[in-house]
C-alpha cells in the first residue's frame, strides 16, 4: 500500500517585533553618535583656470607685515615672536596707519609642519581685525554695522579695507 503525503507547510516566523528592534537600534546609535561640527575658514579661491594677468606692483617695506608659523606653532612678526591675542589689534595698527591703505599687504609664511589650530588662529584673528575695521567705517559712513549695509555699501566699505593677505608654505626636506 502506497501512502500519499500532503504538502505540509512550514509555519512563518513571526516578525512583528523585527520593525520595533529596528527603531529601536537606530535610534540608539544617532543618540550614542556625537555630530561633531566643522571648524574652518570661508574662503572663495580663485578658479584654477585663470585668464586674468595679474600685475605685479612695487610696495614699500613699511606697507608689508611679515608674519610666520613655526613648525612649533608659535607666531612671529619680523622674526620677534609675537603673542596671537595681540594679533588682532597690531593687524588694526597696521591697517590703519599705512601710507595707503590698498597698498598694504599681510604676508604669512607658514612651515609645512605648523599646527593647523596655529593656522587656523592667525587666520582668526586677521579676519576680525578686517571686520572690527569695516564695522568701524560702515558705522561712520553709513550708521551701521558692516552686516547691516546694502551690498554695494559693502563693497564700498570692503574697498575701503580691502583684505590683502598673501601666504606662503615653506617645505622643507622630505617634500611633500
Amino acid at each position: 500500500m502506497i501512502l500519499k503525503h500532503k504538502g505540509r507547510k512550514l509555519p512563518g516566523i513571526n516578525t512583528t517585533s523585527t520593525a520595533d528592534i529596528s527603531f529601536i537600534l537606530l535610534v540608539s546609535f544617532l543618540v550614542m553618535t556625537s555630530m561633531d561640527v566643522d571648524k574652518g575658514l570661508m574662503r572663495q579661491l580663485p578658479t584654477p583656470e585663470t585668464t586674468e594677468r595679474q600685475n605685479i606692483t612695487d610696495i614699500e617695506k613699511r606697507n608689508v607685515m611679515n608674519l610666520r608659523i613655526t613648525s612649533s606653532g608659535e607666531l612671529l612678526e619680523d622674526d620677534a615672536p609675537l603673542d596671537e591675542s595681540k594679533l588682532r589689534s597690531k593687524t588694526i595698527d597696521f591697517i590703519s596707519n599705512v601710507s595707503d591703505r590698498k597698498k598694504h599687504v599681510i604676508v604669512i609664511d607658514i612651515d609645512s609642519k605648523a599646527p593647523y589650530v596655529a593656522y587656523f588662529n592667525v587666520q582668526n584673528e586677521l579676519a576680525a581685525a578686517y571686520n572690527t575695521l569695516r564695522n568701524g567705517y560702515a558705522r561712520k559712513a553709513f550708521g551701521r554695522d558692516y552686516a547691516l549695509c546694502t551690498p554695494e555699501q559693502r563693497e564700498q566699505v570692503r574697498a575701503y579695507y580691502p583684505q590683502r593677505i598673501t601666504e606662503t608654505t615653506n617645505w622643507k626636506e622630505g617634500g611633500r
